[in-house]
């Protein structure tokens, strides 16, 4: 298991430079061909990446080694693609590594979401609209482009994760859209969330 401080969802791209002892052992031992290169990936709720005494969630994602360089000073360079979701069942002691006896954990059925992402498509170029008006106030010549809403994929687990990992929210929106039981709930945190990333730049806009 990898804790850090950011949320992996599945299809997501992560990239790690890999230096601390106990996580070059990791990487080692996910690519000394007894088992497939992948390991889980957790939000830290307290604390921080290096050192331990972390706090750590219980919902994570699977992460699969795409492309390894091996760097001087026995350092690792990782790329990454986050796959299922999994569920902690038991934290195991912290040797040589973060250790987790875990479970993958599909999404359940949930309601039609035609509405919803229609609803979300709204919000998110209502938000973009107000970013851009807030940049230029601030000076910025070149505000962020908006996120990419079209051609998304037709499955609706892939495209609600698809549009978590599309949309300016913070990391507790984030994890929140992660342990989302269903598409469809998924995308009301979502909905949720931009209502709220709405609110605050209105007010910062007064």
């Amino acid at each position: 298991m990898f804790p850090l401080g950011t949320v992996l969802l599945p299809g997501e791209p992560l990239s790690l430079q890999i230096f601390e002892p106990r996580y070059v052992a990791l990487v080692r031992d996910c690519l000394d061909g007894s088992r497939e290169p992948e390991f889980g990936v957790v939000l830290i709720e307290r604390g921080s990446e290096v050192g331990g005494g972390d706090v750590r969630t219980d919902v994570g994602v699977l992460a699969q080694i795409t492309d390894v360089t091996e760097l001087p000073g026995d350092r690792f360079r990782l790329r990454c693609l986050g796959t299922e979701r999994l569920r902690v069942q038991q934290w195991l002691p912290d040797d040589p590594y973060p250790r987790a006896e875990t479970s993958v954990w599909p999404d359940e059925p949930g309601a039609d979401d035609t509405a919803l992402l229609d609803d979300l498509r709204e919000r998110a170029t209502r938000l973009h609209d107000l970013t851009t008006r807030l940049a230029l106030r601030s000076g910025i010549r070149h505000p962020p482009p908006s996120a990419p809403l079209d051609q998304l994929p037709t499955d609706p687990t892939t495209r609600s994760y698809t549009l978590a990992a599309a949309l300016p929210i913070s990391l507790t929106d984030r994890q929140s859209a992660l342990t989302a039981p269903d598409p469809h709930t998924r995308l009301t945190h979502l909905s949720t969330a931009l209502d709220d990333a709405i609110a605050m730049v209105e007010f910062r806009l007064q």
